[in-house]
Parts: C-alpha cells; structure tokens; sequence
C-alpha cells in the first residue's frame, strides 16, 4: 500500500511516538513550525524517540504541503508514513484480559466524530474500536488529526459484516451494548462491569435495524429539556466513561 501523508502537530507527534508507522519523510513550512516540534520532542518522556526522525525535517512551500495533505489545515507540518495499521480482533482480546472494553461504530461517516469518539475511546481505556469497511469514515490522516493524534495509539479493526462480528464477539462472552435514543434501559442503570462492546451509531439514523436487533440491550442517555437526542461522539463519550467509572469504583 502506498505511503500517506499525516498533517498537524499531534497527528505527527504521535504517529512518531506511538512508533507504529514507517516515517519516510518529515516537512514543515516555517521555522517556528520546527522551533515548536523541535520544543514539543525536547519535553517528550520519549524524545530519544525523535531524535533520529528529527533529521528528516525538510523545508517546503506551504502550497507543496497543501498539495499532499489535500487541506490547508495542515498547521505547517507534515509526514509521509506508512498507512495506518489495521488490527484483528483477536489480538485486540488476546491483550484485554478477562473484561474487554471495546467500541463498535456504525454509520459513524463524519471524520469529525469518528475522530472525537477515538480520542475518548484511548482516554476511557476501551481496548479497541470496530468498524465496518462500508458505511463508515476509514483511518485516514483527517481522523487521526480529528482525533488530535489518538487514532495513532488506538487498535482499530475494519470488518466486512458487523452483524457477524458480533454474533462472534458474543460467542467469546462478551456483552453488546446498544446506544440508542429510543432504548428502555437507563445508560446509569446498566451494569457494564463485565466484558462489554458498546456500539454507537450515525448521527441521521443511528445504527442500522439489523445491528440493533443483535444487541443484547439498548440503553439510552437520560435527558432534560427540548432536544431530544445528543451528538454521537457526546452520547459515546457518556457511555464509555460510565462503563469506566463502574470499573474504577
């Protein structure tokens, strides 16, 4: 697979630290651009990390940067990597212990809340992220920056049916949980101590009939007000640090 191009601070930053990806090439198009990477691997625990990387950094015109990142967000800094590395789910439970912790996404198309909900996920410590290879926003360098870099430390795993990945994740003991604006049971009333899969879905319809069918619950977010339903990445986020809170108590 051909190399991609990862752009802004954090997505580089950790793209390096996580130390995942092949790093070919580095650029950057001001000189307090590099002042300020150069700041942030100097703080780093792990600078010894950068500091073979650092070499690569190499000047370019702000239009070239534009040009092979496909945006003008790229906050001056960019690298030519290797493609983010997909994982399988059996290595994602072989490293989770006893009580797994993962997040299945459906028809979460939008790059910004696909990224949102990752950032979360590696803060409430869920071991991995599902998706499906359709009907969803990929791993590309615009999620890794919308998830400020998380997407970079996070195991993510592509998946052709969801509805079969989890008929086998329930095999292998685990719980699927729904999201669900409509769902009977309290979010704060479920107990999410065990091995549990949460499974969130679009921001128009929410995850298909056919997902929801196969969840062993439906659980929604108790509201006030006159809006009736949150954001998907605020509604992912109360989930997952609600089953992180039942597991630290």
């Amino acid at each position: 697979m051909k190399p991609e191009t990862l752009f802004g601070f954090h997505p580089v930053f950790e793209a390096i630290r996580a130390g995942r990806r092949e790093l070919f090439d580095l650029y950057y198009t001001k000189d307090k651009v590099f002042n300020r990477f150069e700041r942030m691997a100097s703080a780093d625990p792990a600078r010894h990390l950068f500091l073979q990387e650092l070499k690569k950094l190499r000047k370019i015109h702000p239009s070239q940067l534009e040009s092979m990142a496909g945006t003008e967000l790229h906050q001056g800094i960019g690298a030519k990597v290797s493609p983010y590395p997909r994982a399988k789910i059996s290595e994602i439970l072989d490293s989770a212990g006893d009580s797994p912790f993962l997040l299945l996404l459906d028809n979460i198309v939008d790059t910004h809340n696909m990224g949102a909900l990752i950032r979360t996920a590696l803060c409430a410590g869920v071991n991995g992220v599902i998706v499906p290879k359709d009907r969803s926003a990929s791993p590309t360098p615009a999620v890794s920056k919308a998830s400020a870099g998380a997407l970079e430390h996070l195991s993510l795993v592509q998946v052709t049916n969801l509805v079969n990945t989890i008929k086998d994740l329930k095999k292998k003991g685990l719980w699927i949980a729904g999201m669900d604006r409509t769902g009977e049971t309290s979010l704060f009333d479920s107990d999410l101590t065990g091995p549990i899969a949460i499974v969130i879905g679009g921001e128009q319809k929410g995850a298909r009939p056919l997902v929801r069918k196969h969840c062993d619950f439906l659980m929604s977010v108790p509201q006030k007000g006159l809006i009736d339903s949150l954001n998907a990445s605020v509604a992912g986020a109360v989930a997952m640090y609600e089953v992180f809170r039942q597991r630290s108590s």
